[in-house]
């Protein structure tokens, strides 16, 4: 007990203290992109909302988490309780749309121009706010039940049909009420996982003719601009790939606990581990793969330096002019 005691303090701290800060610099490097340039790309607002998203994940579950662990009891009433899960399950669930909607808008980005893409291009380039606003809207009427059903740990008697979540409980009464809210919440994941392997899919099928048809091609313009958006759709490939084996298995862990009452909390600590690895991974990948996030770090200092060079260029000139 021990050991599995000092294995969850060590993995909810780690996750705390990475995730958090990770999170928030890279929705402040996208902001200060989107500051230099005039302009915010679509893709950068999407990445923008998920590592929003995700920080209202580990600052709304996990980090509670972490706390509980490291000792400390009883800090929430019943009211903080509300909220705390409700910002918690609408934040893990725009986790899961944003991360579909990148997978999607990347697979719209490299479709060819043809008619039948034409619409979805035009949306995805103008209503990506929009369409993030209404998957907001969406998660905030789909998940009521930390509001009905949410209150502090207390040591009265609960139904069997309750989720243990350190500092809170939800009790949601009766078998009916369990089920239908597990069931809304996997479905909302089929759906989601279902768009982000079809948008996958032909992502990789494009990817796999730009291969082919790129043979000789790479020293040209229209190559490297290509290349730069086939490395993107790797890049965002990659990321789905991650999020399917993370909250597959979280999925898996969620539909066995729907046979059974009473769950156990170190498989609620389990759900939660593999739910917010996620969001710890994903901005590092973010990072990993954008090159423009690294440029933007030296971008200040490249300007300066080429301006110097063009001003000591244009002095030199101007001197060997006027000796002439």
């Amino acid at each position: 007990m021990a050991v599995n005691f000092q294995l969850k303090v060590a993995g909810f701290v780690s996750l705390v203290i990475i995730g958090i800060p990770a999170n928030f610099l890279l929705f402040l490097r996208f902001v200060h992109i989107g500051y230099l340039e005039k302009k915010f790309l679509p893709a950068n607002i999407i990445r923008m909302a998920l590592s929003l998203a995700n920080l209202f994940v580990l600052l709304s579950r996990v980090l509670l988490q972490a706390l509980y662990s490291i000792g400390l009891k009883n800090l929430l009433n019943d009211q903080q309780c509300k909220l705390f899960i409700f910002v918690f399950r609408v934040s893990r669930a725009m986790s899961i749309c944003i991360t579909s909607f990148l997978s999607c808008h990347q697979c719209v980005i490299i479709a060819p121009a043809t008619g039948k893409w034409k619409c979805f291009k035009l949306i995805f380039s103008h209503y990506v706010p929009v369409i993030i606003a209404l998957f907001l809207a969406m998660n905030m009427v789909l998940y009521p039940s930390g509001i009905l059903f949410g209150q502090a740990t207390t040591n009265q008697t609960l139904s069997p049909y309750t989720l243990h979540l350190v500092y809170c409980d939800v009790d949601f009464l009766n078998y009916e009420t369990y089920v239908l809210n597990g069931s809304l919440y996997a479905i909302r994941e089929i759906v989601f996982v279902g768009l982000m392997t079809l948008s996958s899919v032909y992502i990789l099928y494009v990817l796999y003719r730009h291969g082919k048809s790129m043979k000789g091609m790479r020293s040209s313009d229209k190559g490297q601009r290509k290349t730069v958006e086939y490395k993107a759709s790797r890049s965002v490939v990659l990321l789905v790939v991650m999020y399917m084996a993370l909250f597959g298995m979280d999925n898996s862990v969620w539909i066995y606990t729907l046979t059974m009452a009473n769950v156990n909390a170190d498989v609620s600590d389990t759900r939660l581990f593999l739910a917010a690895s996620f969001a710890v991974l994903s901005p590092i990948h973010i990072f990993a793969t954008t090159p423009k996030l690294h440029l933007s770090l030296k971008n200040p200092w490249r300007k300066k330096t080429i301006e110097m060079q063009l001003s000591i260029s244009l002095e030199k000139g101007n001197t060997a002019y006027s000796l002439q």
